[in-house]
């Protein structure tokens, strides 16, 4: 009997160990697992498996690590499932750890597996075997593979990507508005031109006409060249969505689904939140995990604040077409009215067209980015209520213990050895760092909105302006022009107050952050030292 040694020794009577074993067959839970339950010693346990099976036992241990290639042909549910892992594979002989070495289906997956002919057996409890798994895998208890620092860290070269693409259509945005804003200088140079052709004539003017004209052509075609590509990357998905994270509890993968990157979250890990609350008692390496899951958090974070501002970029970039459309409008009409009906006429009305066309086109990602900035408003508020890694990490912000009373700090002080900040202190200097860089593309995120509601009022300006030159300029004895010149003021106010309603609070909140003094100070690290004693870098006004 399995057992029996148990009770040979008086740790048990035989009514207890039937009780065990059958509450074991009801509950579907382990008697390995029971009886360490009622206090009996791990190391009688396992005495009583090794002297039952004929092999040693062993224990997890963080140190029990098979080879890396080794690892990756097996598979981390199949083996949490069958209960067995390779401690060592040489030629045809491999030392396997096993909860059940006498189960023939055991011995066959292992030979199968392998591809060995012999096996040497250890005999572990079932805890420890899943124990040894998951630290081969690289994860926390009950986590899965994709919670793993090696598919985390390429989780996070997928989210950069994501932020160099999106850095690639801001680029191309902004050439798009210096583009638009060669458009409009050029049909400025074309309107006088041709006004001048209307009221003059040819003759000695046309030395004048002729090559504003030209100029006016020029940069027209030249800002239609820079604006293209901007227009084409507008059509591009923009995914500035992000899932919800929650501490390293749950994980962040990514799978390729038609050659795109899609990001997924799992469920909150049973069990997870308890072990992170004792992050005192977490070996090094299980807090590496547990930071390189809040570095891809953070990442997707910042990936999520990137395609916000890509998402504001192209809404200025459509109300810079908007005013190029309104300029338009605002020469068509004055011209029509201006001069009689003639031949000429056509190519006021086509000005008109054109340019409405322009404006609505524009006010359409004016709509698309007023959500967007709407939404991102209301993130950055939330994410600046959560709690951050300083809040879950670093003792003087230690809410777990009950009593209030604070644990001492690490040794950061400059007397101090620098080997506390070995792998896993440099692992958490740089989630540290990427928080700071989350909270960085938060203050961008919020100048963009800034930006952005600053662009309203620009464009409302010129909206205003035309409405009103155009009806001081010819009064409102006509009330068709009348009404179109008011709706156009109405317009551009109702642009001007959306505006600073954006740019107000943006202000506000900007002046709360850290980052917008003239006066720069950047840190120069030194991952061989505790982070205040790195040298730093100040940039002054002198330095401008």
């Amino acid at each position: 009997m399995k057992f029996q040694r148990l009770v040979d020794k008086d740790l048990l009577t035989e009514g207890e160990l039937s009780d065990i074993l059958a509450q074991s067959q009801s509950s579907g839970k382990y008697p390995e697992e029971l009886l360490l339950g009622r206090g009996i010693a791990r190391h009688d346990v396992l005495f009583c498996l090794s002297g039952y099976y004929d092999c040693p036992f062993v224990e997890y241990d963080e140190e029990v690590l098979a080879p890396y290639l080794l690892v990756k042909k097996l598979d981390l549910d199949h083996q949490k499932q069958m209960l067995w892992f390779p401690i060592s594979v040489a030629e045809d002989n491999a030392e396997v750890a096993a909860y059940d070495p006498g189960d023939p289906q055991i011995r066959e997956d292992i030979l199968h597996t392998l591809g060995v002919t012999t096996i040497h057996f250890r005999v572990a409890l079932p805890a420890d075997v899943v124990r040894i798994i998951e630290n081969n895998f690289d994860v926390n208890p009950g986590f899965q593979s994709t919670g793993g620092r090696t598919r985390l860290a390429l989780d996070r070269v997928f989210l950069a990507y994501r932020r160099t693409a999106f850095s690639h259509y801001r680029t191309l945005f902004a050439k798009g508005r210096i583009g638009l804003a060669f458009i409009r200088t050029g049909l400025a140079f074309i309107a006088i031109s041709l006004t001048f052709l209307r009221v003059f004539g040819t003759g000695l003017w046309a030395v004048l006409e002729i090559p504003f004209i030209l100029a006016g052509l020029a940069m027209v075609f030249d800002g239609i060249k820079w604006y293209m590509p901007s227009r084409a990357a507008s059509h591009h998905p923009i995914d500035s969505s992000s899932t919800e994270s929650t501490g390293g509890t749950s994980v962040l993968s990514v799978s390729l689904e038609n050659e795109c990157p899609v990001f997924r979250r799992s469920g909150i890990i049973k069990g997870a939140e308890q072990l992170r609350a004792g992050w005192d008692l977490l070996s090094p390496v299980m807090r590496r995990r547990f930071i390189a899951c809040d570095r891809a958090d953070l990442a997707e974070e910042r990936t999520a604040m990137a395609g916000n501002r890509t998402v504001l970029s192209n809404a200025r970039t459509g109300l810079a077409f908007t005013r190029t459309g309104v300029a338009l409008v605002g020469i068509g009409i004055a011209l029509i009215r201006h001069f009689p009906q003639n031949a000429w006429t056509a190519f006021d009305v086509t000005f008109i067209a054109g340019g409405v066309l322009m404006s609505l086109d524009g006010l359409f990602w004016y709509f698309r980015g007023r959500n967007t900035g709407i939404k991102s408003f209301k993130d950055i508020r939330r994410l600046s209520m959560k709690e951050s890694i300083w809040d879950s990490v670093l003792p003087h912000n230690d809410k777990r213990n009950p009593t209030g009373s604070h644990k001492s700090a690490p040794p950061v002080q400059p007397s101090h050895l620098p080997g506390i900040w070995a792998t896993t202190g440099l692992a958490l200097e740089r989630t540290l760092l990427a928080e700071r860089r989350c909270v960085m593309s938060r203050l961008r995120t919020i100048l963009a909105r800034t930006r952005t509601g600053l662009a309203f009022i620009r464009t409302g300006i010129s909206i205003t302006a035309v409405g009103a030159g155009l009806m001081v300029f010819f009064g409102i004895s006509e009330s068709g022009w009348a009404i179109v010149n008011s709706v156009l003021i109405l317009a551009g106010l109702l642009l001007i107050a959306d505006g600073y309603y954006w740019a107000v609070p943006a202000e506000k909140m900007q002046a709360a952050y850290p980052y917008c003094d003239r006066d720069l100070e950047i840190a120069v690290p030194d991952y061989g030292k505790p982070a205040c004693q790195w040298a730093k870098a100040v940039f002054g006004t002198e330095d401008e």
